[in-house]
């Protein structure tokens, strides 16, 4: 388990942190910018957790902060030849899975889309809709950091999940659709 005495270390004052192995590198570094976004994804979805309130939709999303906290440390690991160490921690097939199976019931209760939908209608919905910005945002980070440190394939399409996911379920908060603003093509010209 994680034990945190201290919070603020001083080595990284110098623009360097370091990787769950101990390799150090630049925290612009694109693996590093990847790891940021999930932690500003799973941050933005804390938000809509409070805005959603006692729904069963909130404890869904706790969930998956925790599953983002795994793929944190899951990017954080650089993947060896040699095979992981035994405290590494990836995502796995299953985390994807279940995901897969929360959007196949939420979807099977909604109307198919006729257009594409702005972000909105409610404010739980809006706020499912900006997590959603933010962890597409962390997939693209995350894919460009994969084309010159190897990841976790799992990894890279749970975010791609994820963002589909939240996308149904603000729908879903949308009184299953109803609620949805729908985009009008050119309506403002």
């Amino acid at each position: 388990m994680v034990k945190l005495n201290k919070i603020y270390t001083r080595t990284g004052d110098a623009g360097i942190t370091g990787l769950a192995d101990g390799t150090r590198l630049p925290k612009y570094a694109p693996r590093m910018q990847a790891v940021g976004d999930v932690d500003e994804a799973n941050s933005a979805i804390g938000l809509a957790v409070l805005a959603i309130g006692d729904a069963p939709e909130a404890a869904w999303l706790t969930m998956i902060q925790n599953d983002l906290f795994d793929l944190g440390a899951d990017l954080a690991t650089p993947i060896s030849d040699a095979g992981d160490p035994p405290w590494a921690l990836r995502i796995i097939e299953s985390q994807v899975e279940r995901l897969e199976q929360q959007i196949d019931a939420m979807n099977a209760e909604l109307a198919p889309l006729d257009s594409f939908v702005l972000p909105g209608g409610s404010a739980a919905a809006a706020a499912v809709h900006l997590a959603r910005a933010i962890t597409r945002r962390a997939e693209r980070s995350a894919t460009a950091a994969a084309v010159d440190v190897t990841l976790n394939v799992q990894a890279l399409i749970y975010l791609n999940r994820l963002s589909d996911l939240l996308f149904v379920m603000a729908r879903r908060l949308n009184d299953n659709g109803a609620r949805d603003v729908k985009w009008v093509p050119g309506a403002s010209r």
